[in-house]
């Protein structure tokens, strides 16, 4: 069997990381692990760039403006979006899920999914570097391992020419 590899090795790569500014404390929390193993896995500080939006349902837009520049490597989408009382949650849920896949198929950059839709806030809190661990330093990871995936696809899985950090 053959396989292709796929490591993790962020060196040399540009990421954008599109961040929701609803449920901010959650949303910082995911951001600093993102961002803390992006550095960790050897992405420089100068290659991480940050875009700010109001809130979940802006992310779609946003990652797909920027997979569009052709600029970077892979993007990383965080927020939250936490159940209330009304059916505004699967809403926002179904929008920015269908966004955020529809960005990725329709530029082919890599975009790591690392928005938490949750019951409440304590559920939220402990996926953003609780109990539960951070889902930004999943979602680094994801991003990390695709950027580095993606460009070897277009050859035999092995072959010679596969590109290796």
């Amino acid at each position: 069997m053959k396989t292709w590899s796929a490591p993790r090795d962020a060196q040399g790569l540009r990421f954008a990381v599109v961040v929701s500014r609803f449920n901010h404390l959650v949303s910082v929390r995911l951001l600093e692990g993102c961002v803390r193993e992006l550095e960790t896995r050897g992405a420089a500080s100068d290659d991480i760039h940050v875009a700010w939006v109001p809130g979940a349902f802006e992310i779609p837009l946003a990652a797909r403006a920027l997979a569009a520049t052709r600029r970077y490597d892979g993007i990383v989408t965080l927020g939250s979006v936490i159940r209330g009382g009304t059916p505004h949650f699967e809403y926002v849920c179904r929008a920015v899920t269908d966004g955020v896949r529809e960005a990725m198929r329709d530029t082919g950059v890599p975009i790591a999914f690392g928005v938490l839709t949750t019951d409440d806030a304590e559920q939220a809190l402990a996926r953003a570097g609780g109990n539960d661990g951070n889902k930004g330093v999943d979602a680094a990871l994801a991003v990390v391992e695709m950027a580095r995936l993606l460009p070897g696809l277009t050859r035999p899985p092995g072959s010679a020419h596969e590109r290796t950090p």
